[in-house]
């Protein structure tokens, strides 16, 4: 790398080099110093209920399989046969006792510890089993259901790394007496474009809506975003955008779900549903939060959620210039299974791979990824200035807090990444 990563990134992160997007010497920092540093989203509880359930997930681009043990405990380990690398588990979840590798048929439990080596049977000096497990990813925990990992033991806590994030997070989970629950297999694409885009269009970009989307967005309804809209850096790479809707609006209009398609043609047991919820808001989240109406929200690195359609999304690199988008359905756990079938529409209406919002940002993605490459343009780095200094403390919202048009969430977003990749340069 003939620069340094001050010179794609300025002081206060106005001005983003077209490299950053693109060059895989910044991608190899990436990964030693943000994927390999922080808490990385593995799945929900509820995907793995009972001992022997699993699910895989990545960690960058090294495959994990997150377990529930024989004794109810969650476990992460790479999916890598200790023998001669081959992955041990193939389908996506499911059930088990063992994993097996296809090759020698090497056997391991479902808390990843080798529990057999059909040819050790011909040997006289027997290899020591426990040294020969899965590797296991040295950090795990859960919070609020949602399992993250870590390969760095030294990290802090999780609920430390979170932050100040759980306090809009706990807006909408704290809604729901039994909280939420991933409803299926997630969808999963793949795009050749950088896995941070996704992600900053996920943390804060909600002003494109009435544009890109505006076959399906009216101009009324970003103008009510503008009009009520916030945007919150708690820490920089954390990030919400959200409504805080009038006191005396109508409960219909503040409800989690009545906007979205499961609501609004759901019939009389969904919308009766989703009134409750919300007559019960106040007393689970608080008054202020009872009154937030959630778009956009991401966790550093590369967790977006988003409250309207109830979708938690992951973006994992698969090099610089390509991405395999993770995309969930979410729906309360609590909720009457009929309830749960059509409140899942909100999603599947709208995101994932053939959803009419999402088709359309998968495509500038791709766009931008590309206009990041054209020849001639170093020079020409992009402007992230809207707003700048305009974002401060707010009285009962905690972070810094902006209008929704103020890139602000993105340049803290690039800030915190310049900090960690440097630390890495210096470090090499």
């Amino acid at each position: 790398m003939k620069y340094t990563i001050d010179e794609l990134v300025n002081r206060d992160a106005s001005l983003i080099s077209r490299r950053c997007w693109t060059d895989p010497a910044v991608y190899k920092l990436e990964k030693r110093g943000i994927f390999g540093r922080a808490w990385l989203f593995l799945g929900h509880e509820s995907q793995i209920r009972r001992p022997g359930d699993f699910v895989q997930a990545y960690m960058c681009e090294t495959p994990i399989i997150l377990s529930r043990g024989e004794n109810g405990q969650l476990y992460a380990n790479i999916n890598s046969c200790s023998h001669r690398g081959l992955p041990v588990c193939r389908a996506d979840h499911g059930n088990t006792k063992r994993f097996i590798c296809p090759y020698h048929n090497w056997s391991y439990t479902v808390e990843g510890a080798l529990a057999t080596i059909p040819q050790e049977s011909a040997l006289r000096n027997k290899p020591d089993k426990r040294l020969l497990g899965l590797k296991p990813v040295p950090r795990i925990a859960s919070w609020r259901g949602l399992v993250f990992g870590s390969f760095d033991p030294d990290i802090m806590p999780l609920e430390d790394y979170l932050g100040d994030m759980r306090f809009y997070l706990d807006a909408f989970l704290d809604r729901f007496p039994q909280g939420i629950e991933f409803m299926g297999a997630p969808h999963r694409w793949v795009l050749d474009a950088n896995w941070k885009l996704p992600v900053e269009n996920q943390l804060g970009d909600v002003n494109h809506g009435a544009f890109l989307h505006s076959a399906i967005i009216p101009r009324e309804a970003q103008d009510l975003i503008e009009e009520l809209g916030y945007s919150v850096v708690t820490t920089p790479g954390h990030g919400a955008t959200f409504r805080l809707m009038p006191e005396d609006a109508p409960v219909d209009d503040v409800a989690w779900g009545m906007e979205g398609m499961g609501g609004m043609f759901g019939g009389a047991e969904v919308q009766d549903y989703l009134r409750e919820v919300q007559a019960r808001a106040a007393e689970r989240v608080g008054p202020l939060r009872a009154r937030m109406k959630g778009l956009t929200y991401g966790i550093y690195p590369n967790l977006s959620f988003l409250w309207s359609n109830a979708s938690f999304k992951v973006s994992h690199p698969r090099g610089p210039g390509r991405v395999e988008y993770w995309s969930w359905a979410v729906v309360p756990a609590d909720a009457p299974a009929a309830v749960k079938r059509l409140l899942r529409t909100n999603y599947s209406s709208f995101f994932g791979p053939g959803g009419m919002l999402e088709q359309e940002d998968s495509e500038v993605w791709v766009q931008q990824f590309r206009g990041s490459n054209i020849d001639f343009a170093d020079d020409r780095p992009y402007f992230y200035g809207l707003g700048l200094g305009e974002e401060g403390p707010h009285p009962e919202l905690p972070g810094q807090v902006s209008v929704t048009a103020n890139e602000f969430y993105a340049r803290h977003f690039f800030t915190r990444w310049r900090d960690e990749l440097q630390a890495v340069e210096r470090a090499s």
